[in-house]
């Protein structure tokens, strides 16, 4: 089990791009933090999710 945003989702051996894309994410407009470390955007296709994994996806809002 991964840890996505507080919630417990099956993503163990998946790239951290597969899972994004298959959840909708704009690549574009998100940070990724894995287990307490920003993900540079370079790596989500090689980043494999392990078990235990501690995952936070953060979207970027535009506004003022």
């Amino acid at each position: 089990m991964v840890i996505i945003n507080g919630t417990k989702i099956e993503a163990a051996g998946i790239s951290v791009s597969k899972y994004l894309l298959d959840a909708g994410y704009s690549l574009k407009t998100i940070a990724v933090e894995i287990n307490e470390e920003i993900l540079p955007k370079k790596d989500y296709s090689d980043t494999i999710l392990k078990d235990g994994d501690i995952v936070e996806v953060v979207n970027f809002v535009g506004g003022g």
